[in-house]
This record gives structure tokens, C-alpha cells and sequence, in this order.
């Protein structure tokens, strides 16, 4: 019978070597704060797509203008052919969807690295790395809105992180 690379696929097999030095090395490599926040940010990024794909899709049911000819008044959507509809949502999509993405992978990847330099810093695992992060990561995120704003975002960033952090602990039913 053949099997997979590392024993994977054999009979009565059923395991990885943690010996390994490829998955030490892929371990220490997920373990690091560059790991943590390079995929935080391409998770981020895949999850903001997804999710402004799903917000797009449910902004479609007031009407929607199409800018029109140069001096003209715009036209609506229903107005016009199915297919150039079908092809104005789907831009539509595309452009939200991406936008939204940029800014989710920007918000995990600046969490998640901050989170894990504080981490480093403390040489501790607890809720305080997240609430702090949190903060940061809310200020710096207002930063344009100036004094009141970065206060603000420092806050509720704050609060959510706590938030998540304590539901994430919290010991599971079982």
C-alpha cells in the first residue's frame, strides 16, 4: 500500500512524527509574531472578501443608479439591459468586496502583530495582551480623526478584544 510523505496514509499509521524537523520548523514558524500576523492578515483579507461580497449583494434592493452619459442624468439599474445589470453588480461587488478585504487584513495583520510584540514584551499569555492590542490598534486606526476619535477607537476596540478574549478562555462545556 502507498502512502503519504511521514507516514500520513499508512495502515495503522495515523500520525506525524513531532520529531520532524519540517513540521518543528512549520510550528516555530506559525509560533512567531511574523507567522501570527502575515496569516491574520491574509485570513483577514479572505474573511473581509467574503464579507463584502455578502454586504454587497444585500444592498441591491433600493434603486441603484448608473452614471450616464457626460451631462446627462444618471440611469437607474432596472433601466437598462440584464446583462449590462448583471455586469454593473458584479463590478459593484468586486470593488466592495476588495475594499473591504484591504481593511479586514489591515485590522488582523496590525492586531495580531501588536498583540504578539506585547506578548513578547510582558512574557505573558493573558487577557491584558489582547485589551491593550486592542487599544493600540483602535487608536491607531482613528489616528485621522483626531484627539476624541483615536479616545474612542481605543475604547471600543478595547472592549471588543476584551470581549472575544474572555469568550475565547472561558472553559467549554463538555
Amino acid at each position: 500500500m502507498n502512502s503519504l510523505p511521514g507516514n500520513v496514509g499508512a495502515a495503522g499509521g495515523g500520525g506525524y512524527d513531532p520529531n520532524d524537523p519540517n513540521i518543528k520548523r512549520i510550528n516555530a514558524m506559525m509560533e512567531s509574531c511574523f507567522g501570527k500576523t502575515a496569516m491574520s492578515g491574509v485570513m483577514g483579507f479572505g474573511m473581509g472578501g467574503l464579507f463584502g461580497m455578502f454586504m454587497a449583494s444585500m444592498s441591491y434592493d433600493t434603486p441603484y443608479h448608473v452614471p450616464g452619459a457626460p451631462g446627462a442624468a444618471p440611469k437607474e439599474l432596472a433601466s437598462l439591459p440584464l446583462r449590462q445589470q448583471l455586469a454593473t453588480g458584479f463590478k459593484d461587488m468586486g470593488t466592495r468586496s476588495y475594499s473591504m478585504a484591504k481593511n479586514f487584513g489591515k485590522v488582523g495583520a496590525m492586531f495580531a502583530g501588536i498583540e504578539c510584540g506585547i506578548e513578547g514584551f510582558r512574557a505573558k499569555n493573558d487577557l491584558a495582551n489582547g485589551v491593550a492590542a486592542g487599544c493600540l490598534t483602535g487608536g491607531i486606526l482613528a489616528r485621522g480623526g483626531g484627539p476624541m476619535a483615536v479616545g474612542g477607537g481605543c475604547a471600543a476596540f478595547a472592549a471588543f478584544s476584551a470581549a472575544i478574549d474572555a469568550y475565547m478562555r472561558s472553559p467549554g462545556e463538555e
